[in-house]
C-alpha cells in the first residue's frame, strides 16, 4: 500500500484540492487500492472544517467531489519512511523538516510538474485564484503518480 500525503497550512484550499485530485486520477487508473490518501494542515486553525468554498466548487467543476474535514498533520503522519509527504509550498516543508528531518520523501508538488517554473502552489485564501492553483496541482499530481508508479512499480 502507497500512502500519499498532501501537506498545506491549514488543510482547507490546496492540499485537499491535491488530495482529491490525486485520488481521482488513482481511482481512473484503476490503483484505488493500492494508495491511501490523505491531507492534512501544519496549523490548527481550521480543524474540523470543510475545504474552502473556492476548493470545494473548482473540483466539482471538474467533476471532481470532496467530502473531507482540515486536520493537522500529526507525527505518525510523517513518522513512515515509505509514505510520500507532499508540501505545497517551502513553508510546509521546513515546518514537516522540522518535525522529522531525515524523512527520504519529503517534497514539494511542483517537484513533480511538467515545465513549470514555479516552486510553490500559490496560497488561494486571500487571492482566489482557485482554478490556476488546479492546473497547478493537476500538472504536479500528474508528475507524482507517473514517479510512484515507477518508483512502487505499479
Amino acid at each position: 500500500m502507497v500512502k500519499v500525503i498532501f501537506v498545506c497550512l491549514g488543510n482547507i484550499c490546496r492540499s485537499p484540492m491535491a488530495e482529491a485530485v490525486f485520488q481521482n486520477m488513482v481511482d481512473d487508473a484503476g490503483l484505488a487500492g493500492q494508495f491511501l490518501i490523505d491531507s492534512a494542515g501544519t496549523s490548527s486553525w481550521h480543524i474540523g472544517e470543510m475545504a474552502h468554498s473556492g476548493t470545494r466548487n473548482t473540483l466539482a467543476n471538474h467533476g471532481i467531489l470532496y467530502r473531507g474535514r482540515a486536520r493537522r498533520i500529526h507525527p505518525d503522519d510523517i513518522a513512515d519512511d515509505s509514505s510520500y509527504i507532499i508540501a505545497m509550498d517551502a513553508s510546509n516543508l521546513a515546518d514537516l523538516r522540522a518535525q522529522n528531518s531525515t524523512h527520504p520523501r519529503m517534497f514539494r508538488l511542483l517537484e513533480f510538474t511538467s515545465g513549470n517554473d514555479l516552486g510553490d502552489v500559490p496560497d488561494p485564501y486571500y487571492q482566489g485564484k482557485f482554478e490556476q492553483v488546479y492546473q497547478l496541482v493537476e500538472d504536479g499530481c500528474t508528475g507524482l503518480l507517473k514517479i510512484i508508479r515507477e518508483n512502487e512499480g505499479i
